[in-house]
């Protein structure tokens, strides 16, 4: 492997092909499993949590506690609720130094799985998980609107207070009640 440029924090920042390569190498393991959404999903949403929870994040990049303490948080987070691959394939990451490139492994592995069905990537964002049935119907909804058959990986973000923002691209559609909220104060202030 080659050595990585200089993040402008002094951390180090992944090119693109290693980035690439990752994600190529934990698609083909998911393949491999015949579990490409499910493992794309987990390492997606542990990804997520990741950049939204400083504790896990400097948990899992700082390169001065043991390689063992930090594969025992993976465990501990993931709680053997995903699959087996899921935990594997994040360790790997985390043992070779990118912990801090896994929210951009995890965006290229789920574009690729979109891509090899002809299909698009979308994140929705929830304050509550949402259901099979839910997704489903989001996806179809976003399918619909974008006229590209859409892909949903769900985020967890408390953040947004009842409803879902999903963005598609650079397409952004917000169905919160904050996004709503905002909308009508608009609306009410254009009328004045």
């Amino acid at each position: 492997m080659r050595s990585v440029p200089r993040g402008t924090a002094g951390t180090d920042v992944a090119s693109d092909v290693v980035i690439e390569g990752y994600a190529g190498a934990m698609l083909a393991a998911a393949e491999a499993e015949g579990a490409v959404d499910r493992v794309t999903d987990e390492i997606f949403g542990f990804a997520r949590s990741m950049e939204a929870t400083p504790a896990l994040r400097d948990a899992l990049t700082t390169e001065s506690l043991p390689i063992e303490n930090r594969l025992a948080v993976i465990a501990d987070v993931l709680g053997g609720r995903t699959h087996r691959l899921t935990a594997a394939l994040i360790g790997l990451v985390v043992e070779a130094g990118h912990a801090r490139d896994l929210g951009r492994i995890a965006e290229v592995l789920a574009t690729s799985a979109s891509v090899r069905r002809e299909h698009v990537l979308g994140e929705a964002r929830s304050a509550v998980a949402l259901d099979e049935a839910q997704v489903e119907r989001l996806s179809e909804q976003l399918s619909r609107a974008t006229g590209r058959t859409v892909d949903v990986k769900v985020v967890i973000d408390p953040s947004v207070i009842g409803g879902v923002v999903a963005r598609v691209g650079d397409l952004v559609f917000d169905g919160s009640i904050a996004g709503r909220l905002d909308e009508a104060r608009h609306h009410l202030g254009a009328e004045r």
